[in-house]
Order: C-alpha cells, then sequence, then structure tokens
C-alpha cells in the first residue's frame, strides 16, 4: 500500500530564538514500522525539501534502534532530503496518512488548510490518520461533514498538559494540545508521561508522545488491513 507521511517545515521555537522541527524516533520509528511491512512511503512537508530536525530530538539519549538505524541508511536520508511539496499532493493516490510530531507542527501544519482539507478527505474516503506527540495538533481545524471538530466526541490522545510542562515549553507553545483538544469536545485520555500509550477510534490513529511512535505506525497498519 502507499502512505504518505507529513513532516512539518516550521524550524523556529516561538520567540526564544532556539530552534525545532519534527522529532526525529517519530519520523524513524513508523518509517520503519511500515516499510518493514512492505508499505511504499511518499514524504511531504509544507515547504518540501529537507524538513528541520529538532536538535533535541537528535541529542544521544533521544536515540533508539530506528534512528540509529536511518543514520546508517542512506537511501532513507536521501528520501528526507527531498521531501515533496505538501500542496501537490492528492490523497487518492493513498491508502493512509502518517504525522510524525515535534513542535514544529503546532505553528504550521496546525494551521494548514492543506492538511485540513487533505485529513478531511482521506477521512470521508475510509482511509486511516495517524499522528503521534504533538501531531494531533493538525487536527485542530479539521471538521467533520456535520461542521463540527473532527476531534468532538472522538477518543484521542497526544502529548498532555504534563509532558508540556516536563519539558519547560508551556508558556513558548502557541497553544497546549491536550486543552485544545478537550475544548473541542474530544475524549482526551493519557497514559504515564513519556510511556506509550496509542488510540484508535475508527479511522483516527493518536500515540500520546515519541514512545508512542511506533505503536502509532502498528495501530496504522492494522486500520490498512481492517
Amino acid at each position: 500500500m502507499k502512505i504518505l507521511m507529513i513532516l512539518t517545515s516550521h524550524d523556529q521555537l516561538g520567540d526564544t530564538g532556539e530552534k525545532t522541527g519534527f522529532w526525529l524516533e517519530e519520523f524513524a520509528a513508523p518509517y520503519y514500522v511500515l516499510k518493514d511491512a512492505g508499505h511504499d512511503i511518499t514524504l511531504a512537508s509544507p515547504a518540501g525539501g529537507q524538513p528541520p530536525l529538532d536538535p533535541k530530538s537528535d541529542e544521544p539519549d533521544a536515540q533508539t534502534a530506528a534512528t540509529e538505524r536511518f543514520k546508517q541508511d542512506a537511501e532513507a536520508q536521501a528520501q528526507l532530503a527531498s521531501t515533496l511539496k505538501l500542496a501537490d499532493m492528492d490523497v487518492a493516490s493513498f491508502d493512509g496518512v502518517f504525522y510524525p510530531g515535534g513542535h514544529g507542527p503546532l505553528w504550521d501544519l496546525a494551521e494548514s488548510a492543506t492538511s485540513k482539507a487533505l485529513i478531511e478527505t482521506a477521512l470521508v474516503s475510509g482511509k486511516p490518520v495517524a499522528l503521534v506527540c504533538h501531531a494531533p495538533a493538525v487536527l485542530k481545524p479539521v471538521t467533520a461533514p456535520d461542521g463540527a471538530p473532527i476531534v468532538k466526541g472522538r477518543k484521542v490522545t497526544g502529548f498532555t498538559n504534563a509532558e508540556e510542562e516536563a519539558v519547560g515549553l508551556t508558556d513558548i507553545v502557541p497553544f497546549l494540545l491536550e486543552d485544545k483538544l478537550r475544548a473541542q469536545g474530544a475524549e482526551f485520555s493519557s497514559g504515564s508521561p513519556f510511556q506509550p500509550h496509542i488510540v484508535s477510534d475508527g479511522l483516527l490513529i493518536t500515540g500520546q508522545n515519541p514512545a508512542s511512535s511506533e505503536g502509532a505506525a502498528h495501530a496504522l497498519l492494522v486500520a490498512l488491513t481492517g
């Protein structure tokens, strides 16, 4: 099957002068889960080209088997360096969609009309959409056919207020993901901070944090074959 993976193009952490972007594990773990299952992966981002990597996700204590594998994988690195433009993507060409997180999506993908339309079309077409950590923020503008927020009455998770506080960015992010999803009527649940927690509700799959990346990809595999 064909999977569209959508990454952020935003690299500024608010007004701090620090860099942000996508979180390496949240890209690498799903990439290899899906690739090893035999699926074809297309990478896209709002600006196209090399998406910005959150430097914190490249530090030694953030490495996993998947990130180490990526660093030895010249083909995957080349693919990541040349992501296609999100605006050029036709969701009809894909069987499922995966959004890695990192703080970047809070600024660009969460405000993207292109991303909004793509997710709405995917869900109406019966195609699963998986989002991990901060990526559920991209659901903010997405609406159901009746005009209600897509998350209203649905079971979801995402990076929690407690986790945002733990990384010291509560006052930096443009909005708190947990608060936003709850305000839109989502049935938000969470596991222990920084431990795997994955929620599937029909075609919508969400993972709480980096540790949930691999599990969210496995849940997407289940949805694809279901």
